[in-house]
């Protein structure tokens, strides 16, 4: 199992975190917050101390699209570090959340007097964006299965998505954001779901749905992608032959 599946790029410790606070400035932001949005002029980095923060691109209208939850380790609007950059996506609040945000200016001063936590910081940076490029390859060359598992993988790791069981609970405003995250519509994200409540992988409670714990949906992932190989095998049999 490729380890991009089943969780995120490590996240900076709470040591990390408190010596990034000597320079930078912490808020808070209650659930729902327009942090930022997509356009507007960028000029630092947010880090994540409690809470999520919600990223969003708007596909088209009533539809959008999440390349990335940051929680609490990890960063979000790094494109603010770029010269006369501007912001590439929505940041929300998904939850009452804390942020550390470090300007430019004190970034340079970060890095000048403490290389070591700077370097780690940087570090951070580079873990995540190579996640998002994994993310991008999933959307083209995964199914709408695949890519729902993969994501649910990672939503087990976020123990606010989750109960003490590991179990993660998909309320209405939580499916929504599992369809934007997945990059599919809501039809073909029920479609999903509804082979997984067959085969006792997901709950439903009402308008909830409880999704099983990650070693579950792990051998999923992995019955998915055999099938998805034998399929590709068949088919390019078949060409040949009638070739």
């Amino acid at each position: 199992m490729d380890e991009t599946l089943t969780g995120g790029p490590a996240r900076l410790s709470p040591h990390e975190r408190e010596a990034l606070a000597a320079y930078a400035a912490r808020a808070s932001w209650p659930a729902g917050f327009a942090i930022y949005q997509r356009g507007t002029a960028a000029d630092g980095v947010f880090v994540v101390t409690r809470g999520r923060v919600v990223l969003r691109s708007r596909v088209r209208a009533g539809r959008g699209f999440v390349p990335w939850i940051a929680t609490p380790g990890e960063s979000f609007g790094s494109e603010g570090l770029a010269t006369n950059a501007k912001y590439a996506t929505d940041a929300r609040a998904d939850e009452e959340s804390e942020t550390l945000f470090l300007s430019t200016m004190r970034f340079r001063a970060f890095v000048r007097e403490q290389p070591q936590h700077a370097l780690v910081l940087v570090s951070q940076l580079m873990a995540e964006r190579a996640a998002l490029l994994d993310k991008l390859r999933e959307l083209t060359t995964l199914s709408v299965e695949q890519r729902m598992v993969s994501t649910l993988l990672r939503m087990a790791n976020n123990a606010t998505f989750t109960r003490e069981d590991g179990k993660i609970v998909l309320c209405t405003a939580r499916y929504r954001l599992l369809c934007e995250l997945v990059g599919a519509t809501r039809e073909s994200v029920s479609l999903v779901l509804g082979r997984l409540t067959g085969e006792g992988l997901v709950e439903r409670k009402g308008s909830t749905l409880i999704i099983a714990p990650p070693t579950q949906l792990a051998e999923r992932l992995d019955s998915a992608a055999d099938n998805e190989l034998l399929i590709a095998t068949f088919s390019e049999r078949t060409e040949q032959t009638f070739q």
